[in-house]
């Protein structure tokens, strides 16, 4: 561990504010949590994950509203999972937690042919199994460790392989109606997230299934991206920017805006000077 990122150095406190910051500002901005909420933490002994919980855990001592939380690890049956290790932890550190015990390592393998990713059906299972949970004990929001390289890792994947100007929303409803899944990390940035990890020491367990996938088209997309990043810096946080500032009437999408009523939007409007201005101004 680098000394000037241990828990106790002013670096470590630096990032850990910082991190509690843009957390506390996402939880502000989309209305995440509300008074009385009870949060389901979702663990997968990953480092986003770990942070998460940390992060909830900071806030929830100090949030101006009172909300309870409870850690949930699912448990999916792969070969070699150290099932100790996420107990171990969440005694320790006090926190509510419930390990959730389901097989779905056997059937996403038996589903899956050889050499194809296993992620998208692996990801259905799992939250279905943390879906149910939530609707068996009276969990009000559910909350995940994506983070902002995560989000704007999805909008790329969406756009070149499903033809869709689409990402992860920080807030969003099941498709049922039933959940409203949280997304706290979506402003952070993932190297802070491996910052802070490094420093917290937090136990990882690596995942024997997507972790050991390397052809995923995720991984292709994160490579460019880090390309891109490493030659411009600063990109990924522009294109996040993006995500966030979206031009309806500049996009060509009809059920996002409505180009048949511009017709009767110009005749009930006057023009005004500056539209007189810009128009003259774009015919020179």
């Amino acid at each position: 561990m680098n000394p000037a990122t241990t828990p106790h150095s002013n670096n470590f406190k630096k990032l850990q504010a910082r991190l509690r910051g843009a957390v506390g500002k996402a939880i502000g901005d989309y209305a995440m949590i509300a008074e009385g909420d009870r949060v389901m933490a979702c663990l997968s002994g990953g480092k986003d994950s770990y942070t998460l919980l940390d992060m909830l855990l900071s806030l929830q001592r100090s949030a101006p509203v009172r909300f309870d939380l409870l850690a949930v690890n699912l448990d999916q049956k792969q070969p070699g999972f150290p099932v100790d290790v996420l107990p171990r932890y969440l005694s320790g550190l006090g926190v509510p937690f419930r390990i959730i015990e389901q097989d779905t390592y056997s059937v996403v393998k038996r589903v899956i042919p050889t050499g194809k990713t296993m992620c998208g059906l692996c990801s259905r299972l799992r939250r279905g199994a943390l879906y149910r949970f939530a609707a068996e004990n009276g969990i009000t929001k559910i909350a995940l460790g994506h983070h902002r390289d995560d989000i704007v890792e999805t909008l790329f994947l969406n756009l070149f392989f499903a033809g869709k100007l689409k990402a992860m929303p920080p807030k969003l409803l099941s498709d049922d109606r039933r959940h409203i899944v949280i997304r706290p990390l979506a402003y952070v940035a993932e190297h802070l997230i491996t910052r802070y990890s490094a420093a917290r020491e937090f136990p990882i367990i690596p995942c024997t299934l997507c972790g050991s996938q390397t052809n995923l088209q995720r991984l292709i997309v994160r490579n460019m991206l880090g390309e891109w990043e490493r030659k411009f810096p600063g990109r990924i946080e522009s294109i996040f920017s993006a995500v966030c500032n979206v031009a309806g009437s500049q996009l060509a999408d009809p059920a996002l805006f409505d180009f048949a009523g511009l017709d009767d939007l110009r005749s009930a409007l006057p023009m005004t000077e500056d539209d007189e201005d810009a128009l003259a101004a774009a015919c020179q």
